[in-house]
């Protein structure tokens, strides 16, 4: 693995992808295709490797919500983008008016260079190998700058990238939150981040010195919806995948659902049936995946104790009690919550899941639209009407209707934040083109009229062409 703990030694590693790329600036299809399958086998003959590495690194991870979060969004994003490169890659026809005629135009799209990402630990090979496919499609170099509290996933997935690429091409990057300091602040041709909104603005601010443009994929505090006319039991049967996948250490996790008045009890008994159903013991059950660190795990303890101080009503959804020494705590619901608890305040990204009763739709939708937007929204409602009222009322990064998180997952959907939940969007073609620059091109032949606009002015042809064209 590359123990780049200097400026110097990431400086040299990004100087020698710089000085490949200039070799070779403009990857053919068929380069980029072989980049793909490449990173294809590197994640299917090596799963087993990369599963157990999370395992290790969270103390307990779910094989299955490793399979699910990590293995399987890596490799059908990568079957995906194969299918539909050559599209992507081919150049765009664009319109030239009258009045540039004769001429054709075209946006040619063409790798920017080396691109910098910093993964964060949640799903420690997806949000790497996720933007790396992007990055490999648009023909760059890649950077990725690993968690450090994953290290046996850095360590393993390092092992595999310099097996199966030269560091010329594709390099992992370990190290501490001082190394990854440094990794930002490198001139790369794009920096592209994935963790917490705090640190997203220091890694912007550390871009804008080198004027390196910057994708944020940040999180926020993501709600939950349950409309007037949605069966409860319905909506927690669509909503408590999205909740437990990785205990709720998911950026794009229902953060908090909103129910109509009166509904909260039914609700809460909803969750605890299928929670139970799902999970019927937490400490020691190898399907219920640890909170990843000690500090982690005290953070979400104290985000209950400061709301029971503050007069909210807790229930564990298990009779078997959360276990420190396994870190497993069970999903936990938060009543009679209030906007002075911290866990209101903060993004929770753990199995805690606050409750607010509404009177009227349109209560719910305020309070979402007064707070920072959020990087997704759900809607729980088979009413068209009470749909479109809500997607037309709120804003968010995304949105799933009957569906908690999955949008993610859907390679054809572009995935992003707007706000403090982030900036521009990966996956499917709109990755493609953020790790590409439009090249604008306007060609001419050997017919050209430009020069009947020559000086001096006020010539009848001047005339003509402001009266046609300037109205």
């Amino acid at each position: 693995m590359e123990h780049s703990k200097n400026v110097s030694d990431l400086e040299k590693l990004l100087q020698q992808q710089k000085l490949a790329f200039i070799e070779e600036p403009a990857q053919s299809y068929q380069s980029r295709i072989d980049d793909l399958n490449t990173l294809l086998r590197l994640v299917l003959d090596n799963q087993d490797r990369l599963v157990e590495a999370m395992n290790q690194d969270f103390g307990n991870r779910a094989t299955d919500d490793s399979k699910i979060g990590d293995i399987l969004t890596c490799v059908s994003g990568i079957h995906y983008t194969k299918r539909q490169l050559k599209k992507w890659m081919k150049p765009q026809k664009r319109h030239v008016g009258l009045l540039f005629q004769p001429a054709k135009a075209r946006v040619q799209y063409q790798p920017v260079g080396v691109v910098g990402i910093v993964a964060p630990w949640n799903y420690p090979v997806y949000l790497a190998i996720g933007p790396l496919t992007a990055a490999l499609a648009a023909g760059n170099r890649a950077m990725i700058k690993m968690s450090e509290f994953t290290p046996k996933t850095t360590q393993v997935l390092a092992d595999l990238v310099s097996q199966y690429f030269d560091k010329s091409k594709v390099a992992i990057i370990g190290g501490d939150a001082q190394v990854a300091a440094t990794f930002t602040s490198l001139p790369f041709d794009h920096l592209f981040f994935t963790g917490s909104t705090h640190v997203g603005k220091l890694v912007m601010k550390a871009a804008a010195e080198n004027l390196v443009p910057v994708t944020l994929e940040l999180g926020g505090k993501s709600p939950a919806i349950i409309a007037p006319d949605m069966d409860i039991k319905t909506a927690v049967e669509r909503l408590m995948l999205g909740k437990t996948l990785n205990s709720g250490q998911t950026c794009v996790a229902p953060d908090y659902i909103f129910v109509p008045r009166g509904k909260s009890q039914a609700l809460v008994m909803a969750l605890q049936q299928l929670f139970q159903q799902m999970f019927p013991t937490v400490d020691g059950n190898r399907d219920y995946t640890s909170v990843v660190t000690d500090h982690q795990y005290q953070r979400l303890v104290g985000l209950l104790e400061d709301a029971r101080m503050k007069g909210a009503r807790i229930t564990e959804l298990s009779a078997n009690p959360n276990c420190q020494k396994t870190r497993q705590l069970p999903l936990t619901v938060v009543e009679q919550v209030n906007d002075d608890m911290t866990l209101m305040q903060q993004e929770i990204f753990g199995p805690l899941l606050p409750i607010i009763e509404y009177d009227e739709l349109d209560d719910a939708i305020g309070y979402i639209q007064k707070n920072e937007r959020p990087l997704a929204l759900y809607i729980f409602s088979f009413d068209k009407k009470t749909q479109r009222h809500i997607l037309n009322q709120t804003h968010s990064g995304g949105v799933c209707v009957n569906e908690a998180a999955f949008h993610v997952a859907v390679e054809d959907l572009p995935f992003g934040g707007i706000g403090a939940s982030g900036m521009g969007n990966y996956h499917g073609i709109e990755g493609f083109k953020t790790f590409s620059h439009a090249k604008a091109i306007l060609s001419r032949g050997r017919i050209s009229l430009t020069s009947l606009l020559f000086p001096p002015y006020g010539k009848s042809l001047h005339k003509l062409v402001y009266k046609l064209f300037i109205r």
